[in-house]
């Protein structure tokens, strides 16, 4: 995400319906559904994860491309998986939306914070450190990104997550290009990553088109799906003159060349990807 960081409003945050009863488990396999921004719900051998959920029509002074997202589609979340502290990644409306009780996965040091805000069940992870969730294996994995909750702080190290059960995916969180993306080659079906941000350029810590790119290609996952584009826009002169839809269309282009054996798969908000089973040395595909 471009610099500077949202800054806060004096005026609370509006208030998000509370989320409705759990919905059934998922009976068509392995999905993902991208809501906008960094905010994916997953749906994993019975277990529904969304990550760093940003569900309102506003963050700051950034307004929501096509407004709030519907409580509905995200009923009967079990574990939400936050990767930082950042005003865009941790909406407290959004996360207080899914309900207080749900399980959070965090970064080391993000339990006060959270505790602070009424949530009861969080489990903090440092990169490398792993636990199990009702059938699912979660791993944080390395981030590099600014840590704290605003631009200029100190605070919570950000992590990625690693889920894994019938089928692996890989949520990056906010990083830049790091080493260890390396060790994940070959062993991913789906690769969750950033892509861009709101503003005019990115500042240290974020992937663009081009090292998104890169990073498909050292990570080599069967489908990468982009996301941390197009959702939020902010007021000129801050906001990119650039179409909304420009970074995403960049990005298939250049991982197209890079990672000639990874599935492109751009979504708009809302949009479910269905997760063929993995066949081992074999072709796969995709479909909504």
């Amino acid at each position: 995400m471009s610099a500077p960081e949202p800054a806060p409003e004096s005026a609370p945050e509006p208030a998000l319906e509370p989320a409705p009863e759990p919905a059934p488990p998922p009976t068509s396999g392995p999905a993902v559904t991208w809501l906008g921004h960094a905010t994916v719900l997953i749906e994993l051998d019975g277990v529904r994860l969304i990550t760093d959920p940003l569900l309102g029509a506003r963050v700051g002074f950034l307004r929501r491309v096509g407004g709030a997202v519907d409580s509905a589609s995200v009923g009967g979340v079990d574990v939400i998986l936050l990767s930082h502290l950042h005003a865009d990644h941790a909406h407290v409306g959004s996360l207080r939306a899914l309900g207080t009780g749900v399980t959070v996965l965090a970064p080391v040091g993000s339990g006060r914070w959270l505790a602070g805000r009424g949530f009861t069940d969080v489990r903090e992870l440092g990169a490398g450190e792993e636990l199990e969730l009702g059938g699912v294996r979660v791993r944080a994995t390395p981030a590099s990104h600014p840590p704290g909750r605003w631009r200029g702080g100190r605070g919570p190290a950000p992590i990625g997550f690693l889920v894994s059960g019938s089928q692996t995916i890989y949520f990056a969180g906010d990083t830049d290009l790091f080493g260890d993306m390396e060790l994940m080659f070959g062993t991913v079906d789906l690769a969750l990553l950033p892509i861009w941000g709101w503003g005019r350029t990115l500042g240290a810590g974020h992937l663009d088109p081009a090292r998104a790119a890169q990073a498909t290609a050292m990570i080599a996952p069967r489908i990468v799906v982009p996301v941390h584009w197009g959702t939020l826009r902010a007021p000129w002169p801050l906001g990119s003159p650039a179409p909304p839809a420009a970074p995403a269309q960049l990005f298939a282009q250049l991982a197209g060349r890079l990672a000639e054996g990874t599935e492109v798969c751009v979504l708009d908000p809302g949009e479910r990807l269905q997760l063929t089973p993995r066949v081992i040395g074999g072709p796969h595909s995709v479909g909504a």
